[in-house]
């Protein structure tokens, strides 16, 4: 059940045990303007996080395009969205560089 929840880009499910009750809670997409706003995210970076579920990732190009922002501006957001693991790099630096959901 968890890597078919994970293959499908779902959060992993709980799984509680009480006695000899067994439950497995599954849980909606976290990446909903909801959740995102309670993690205290600015609303560029809500975009960004949305961008990148739909496109299936979001590049620092991307990102200043989408909002109007400056590159620092934007390298700093991203770190941001890094550092909560909302996003996670492709490892690649510079021109090629991306960030895929964690």
């Amino acid at each position: 059940m968890t890597e078919l929840c994970r293959a499908g880009g779902l959060p992993e499910p709980s799984y509680l045990v009480e006695g000899s009750d067994f439950w497995v809670v599954f849980k909606k997409d976290i990446y909903n303007a909801e959740y995102l706003e309670a993690l205290g995210l600015n609303n560029r970076q809500l975009n960004a996080v949305l961008f990148a579920r739909e496109k299936g990732k979001i590049t620092n190009s991307d990102y200043q395009v989408l909002t109007g922002i400056s590159r620092e501006t934007a390298t700093r957001d991203i770190k941001e969205l890094i550092d909560k693991k909302l996003f996670k790099s492709s490892g690649i630096r510079g021109a090629g560089a991306y960030y895929t959901l964690n």
